[in-house]
């Protein structure tokens, strides 16, 4: 051991302590192997990246724009691409915003942290689902979020139980800092929020001085039925912050996302990712805009949904086909998005079983992983956005066959 490692442990902060890998970027570590077919990341199909558009917006942008794209730009972003944003929100979800509202950051990775940052103090209790996105977890964990988790069940969180624990912490006389939710298509489980759970949300926030935070980054890909309202359009107080990505429907490669909050927060937000990054990048925001004025996100995102519509059907159709319904194996049937989730009889852990999997040449993500408590061990995750579409039901068969051997 160098003399620095052995002092570095009395350097660390306490927040460095908590700080943990991605289990997931880990696991695809082990999964980029030849001959492995990978359920496991939540990679949109690279195929579906519009290049040969982009090469001319690209070109466009740099001729008409030149040194001005290519350098430092306002921390809330490019007023152009704001605009539009705008626009959107107001025709597509009636959402009631104006520029003052939105914030460009660098993914909602980054929204999750700058929410963190304002918000959480360490010991302060917040809402989670049971289970949730990993990332989220990690952000907050960072702030050393006291974490309660709420079981996410087919119609999403169980709100009677936000509404007991929001309770019990205002007879303590504390009070949970938000809810974090993604009721559209959640990431791991696929499910979507109820109406009358997105409205029950809503009016527990307003009774118990709480916010929610709506992550949002797969609500365009809706492959069936009629999308419920945003939780952040049905807010007319102010109580509801809704984080957006372009990664799930352009590109993550530009990591650009935003940020819809109330104009009070939004300062704060503002002060917080100056101390991150001063800006989002100018170049990339400008090539968004570019692309998004010629009228060519809209076709594109229809372009993404036919596709994963298609992968999702063809490994529900080989889950059926492979997986009898004796065997105790349950799945969601998603409406949207890149996931399905998993149960297993309780007796089988499926973080036990994926180095099998693996030898099978068939990867996932353990439920335990998206389970800030560990619990969720007879459960997994399953993307089909990635994964070519011939792979998907020889990935599904090999994992059937693997389940056969273990019941």
């Amino acid at each position: 051991m160098s003399k620095v490692a052995e002092i570095l442990p009395a350097l660390l902060s306490k927040t460095s302590e908590v700080l943990v890998r991605s289990e997931i970027r880990e696991l695809l570590k082990l999964t980029s192997q030849p001959g492995i077919v990978s359920f496991a990341g939540g990679l949109p199909d690279p195929g579906l990246f519009p290049i040969e558009e982009m090469k001319d917006v690209v070109n466009t942008v740099l001729e008409r724009e030149g040194g001005q794209a290519l350098q430092y730009g306002p921390t809330e972003g490019d007023s152009r691409l704001i605009d539009f944003i705008v626009r959107w929100m107001r025709e597509d979800e009636g959402a009631e915003i104006d520029k003052d509202n939105i914030l460009i950051v660098s993914g909602s990775q980054q929204a999750l942290d700058l929410v963190g940052k304002i918000f959480i103090n360490p010991g302060d209790p917040i809402i989670v689902g049971l289970p949730t996105y990993l990332g989220a977890v990690q952000a907050f964990k960072s702030y050393r979020a006291k974490m309660i988790g709420v079981h996410v069940g087919n119609e999403g969180m169980d709100i009677e139980r936000v509404e007991e624990i929001l309770r019990e912490y205002r007879e303590k006389e504390e009070k949970v800092k938000f809810i974090y939710v993604v009721p559209d298509f959640q990431n791991p489980s696929g499910v979507t929020m109820t109406l009358e759970r997105r409205e029950k949300l809503l009016s527990l926030c307003y009774e118990y001085g709480t916010v929610v935070v709506e992550d949002s980054p797969y609500r365009d890909l809706i492959f069936e039925g009629e999308p419920f309202p945003m939780v952040g359009a049905m807010d007319k107080k102010g109580y509801a912050f809704s984080l957006h990505t372009f990664s799930k429907i352009l590109s993550p490669g530009f990591r650009m996302g935003w940020i819809i909050a109330n104009s009070a927060i939004m300062d704060k937000l503002v002060m917080a990712k100056q101390s991150a990054d001063l800006c989002t990048a100018p170049f990339g925001q400008s090539v968004i805009y570019e692309f998004c004025r010629r009228g060519l996100l809209k076709p594109h995102i229809e372009k993404i949904v036919k596709l994963y519509r298609k992968k999702r059907d063809i490994m529900l159709n080989a889950l059926d086909k492979y997986i009898p319904k004796e065997t105790g194996i349950s799945w969601t049937h998603p409406q949207g998005g890149l996931f399905l989730w998993m149960t297993l009889p309780e007796h089988l852990d499926a973080d036990d079983i994926f180095p099998r999997a693996v030898e099978k040449k068939v990867a996932y993500v353990m439920g335990s992983a998206f389970h800030f408590d560990r619990s969720g061990k007879n459960t997994l995750r399953l993307n089909f956005s990635y994964p070519r579409e011939e792979q998907i039901d020889e990935g599904i068969k090999r994992l059937a066959d693997l389940f056969k051997e273990l019941l």
